[in-house]
């Protein structure tokens, strides 16, 4: 199977990549032509194209694929920026609808699960989308279309739905990169929100290797929940890493406030994904 990467030098996609590898699977990755490629990255085939110039003809550039995990968007942590509708959203349906009009028949996108708007609870596929920044309405946006390009032209779509996660090579404006520093500076504290809020969590490795393995099994599932399934909230989440480490730091809870766009508790459902998967063992051994 020949599988296409964009945003392969991203925190994602950098372990989409790992995975891969660790298929035996060589993927041909498309980057920037600015983008500065990690030596981890080199030895596989790079097409540089920038999506910003409405390229065309990019499903040939890739030797034709027969799957692309598309995980390339920028803007990124500015939720409300209306970039993500002026500027990324038309430019994402040029460059997705030429490939599936060129005739790539699986296309695996990260979406989010901000896509779901102020909901609280556990929060299945089936539930209503209600984004409510202009990321979300741009992610949301583009799932809709990318459906509609469906009733002419055929293609597998998996919509995975990305909750939160962790890991190496994360943006340093995030939780994890953020305790790993205070704990290298020495410092005595670490600044925080109440911690209250519930929210699902995977590694980012976890992450890789369910995108992989939807992109794999080459079916349509729409939007699915990539996630735990399990909720846990920030502070036990943090007091977690701090143990499993061995870190003296404390916590200062309560010097951020809550984000505004986020409820106070929610979470991915899972089901879809486990039984997707329960299905394909049932297969492969009959």
């Amino acid at each position: 199977m020949k599988i296409a990467i964009s945003g392969a030098t991203g925190f994602i996609g950098r372990h989409v990549v790992a995975e891969l590898e660790r298929q035996s699977l060589t993927p041909v990755l498309i980057c920037r032509q600015s983008a500065k490629i990690p030596f981890s990255l080199s030895r596989h085939t790079i097409i540089p194209i920038d999506l910003t110039s409405n390229p065309s003809g990019a499903f040939d550039l890739l030797g034709r694929p027969d799957a692309l995990i598309h995980l390339a968007w920028g803007g990124l942590p500015h939720y409300k920026s209306p970039h993500h509708l002026e500027v990324e959203l038309p430019m994402h349906i040029r460059f997705l609808r030429d490939l599936i009009e060129s005739g790539l028949k699986h296309l695996t996108v990260a979406g989010t699960c901000l896509e779901y708007g102020m909901q609280s609870g556990p929060l299945n596929e089936d539930a209503p989308t209600r984004p409510s920044n202009p990321y979300a309405l741009a992610k949301n946006d583009l799932r809709g279309r990318l459906q509609s390009l469906k009733a002419y032209q055929p293609f597998n779509l998996v919509w995975a739905r990305l909750f939160y996660m962790y890991g190496e090579g994360q943006s340093e404006s995030s939780l994890w990169p953020q305790l790993q520093k205070a704990v290298a500076q020495g410092l005595p504290t670490f600044d925080m929100s109440g911690g209250e809020q519930l929210r699902d969590y995977l590694p980012v490795s976890e992450v890789a290797t369910q995108l992989v393995s939807l992109t794999r099994k080459g079916v349509d599932t729409g939007a699915i929940n990539v996630c735990s399934g399990v909720p846990i909230s920030v502070r036990r989440l943090v007091e977690g890493w701090i143990s499993d480490n061995n870190w003296k730091i404390k916590l200062n809870l309560g010097h951020y406030p809550y984000p505004e766009y986020e409820p106070m508790a929610f979470w991915g459902e899972n089901r879809k994904f486990t039984d997707l998967i329960k299905s394909h063992c049932t297969q492969t051994k009959s």
